[in-house]
């Protein structure tokens, strides 16, 4: 079988993890039980979910050059990740993100870093690694103008997209008119004006119709332990998620979008794709860490559902 090429546009993070028995108040002070230093970042997770699971993946983003940019470098060599679109930005800390994990939740504030430098002229810069990928894997950790430039090129060379639209932003119709497919949450989709919270549980079913006739792409809404949600000839499709034993959902967003455009970009259909993903971000959060619970093709195919 030929290796999809995917090319993943986005942030390299480290993630300190620092876990806890529960969320502390406001105001509260709470003993912690460990801290962890993990490779992280949207795109760099989606990019080593990709490789794993056997894609030819290009990372396009930046790191500082400091001592997490060196360890998040190695980290993608290490998963089988091509660097060569990763620019080592001076004089500039490498992005972070601070998680308080739970046994049932996270929490998470990010500092951009080098992902805030990561300017539409860099992305230009890796230009023909988007051109000359089977997809293109977008989120919204660096800079907006930059998420258009992938966009923009990628269109330009008829190469299929999936913009992650997280963490939620305000998006303007130019940008999202540009992506073929988007992957919100129902939080992120409602934070866009998709559908209103307030109307009823079902009101995404709606929403997914108007949001798709107003700017012509596909929407896949990820509903955590409802699995992900779709419309197929008109009528709105839900892909269950399995139980499992959940031992830590960070990163499990980023294994379902890894997931899906890895069937999408080896040819497979939407539903088909998406019900493997939604398999392996079920897979994914029975492991700790966002990378490091990112499953193989033999793991989601061995997996007993």
């Amino acid at each position: 079988m030929n290796r999809p090429r995917i090319a993943v546009v986005g942030s390299l993070n480290m993630d300190l993890v620092v876990s806890t028995e529960r969320m502390p108040r406001v105001g509260e002070t709470i003993s912690g039980k460990t801290i962890h230093y993990i490779p992280g970042g949207k795109g760099a997770n989606q990019a080593v979910g990709c490789a794993r699971l056997g894609a030819e993946v290009h990372m396009i983003g930046a790191v500082g050059d400091d001592m997490f940019g060196s360890v998040l470098m190695t980290n993608m060599k290490d998963n089988g990740v091509c660097t060569d679109g990763i620019g080592i930005i001076e004089h500039t800390p490498t992005g972070i993100a601070s998680i308080l994990h739970t046994s049932e939740d996270n929490c998470i504030v990010i500092i951009p870093g080098a992902n805030g430098a990561m300017t539409p002229a860099r992305v230009e810069q890796s230009a023909r690694f988007i051109a000359q990928a089977d997809l293109v894997l977008i989120q919204l950790e660096i800079p907006l103008e930059s998420v258009y430039a992938a966009l923009r090129i990628a269109r330009s060379a008829g190469v299929r997209t999936v913009l992650n639209p997280a963490p939620a932003r305000d998006l303007s119709a130019d940008l999202l008119q540009l992506a073929d497919c988007i992957t919100p949450n129902e939080t992120e989709f409602a934070s866009l004006g998709g559908f209103m919270e307030t109307d009823g549980q079902d009101a995404w079913q709606d929403g997914l119709s108007n949001w798709e006739k107003r700017h012509d792409h596909k929407v896949i809404l990820t509903r955590g332990k409802h699995g992900a949600s779709y419309r197929n000839n008109g009528q709105p499709v839900t892909i269950p998620a399995p139980v499992v034993a959940a031992v830590d959902s960070t990163g499990a967003g980023d294994c379902l979008n890894a997931a899906f455009g890895f069937g999408l970009a080896s040819g497979w259909s939407i539903e088909q794709s998406l019900k493997f993903a939604v398999k392996a971000a079920s897979l994914s959060v029975t492991k700790f860490g966002a990378q490091a619970g990112m499953p193989t093709i033999e793991e989601i195919e061995r997996m007993d559902i």
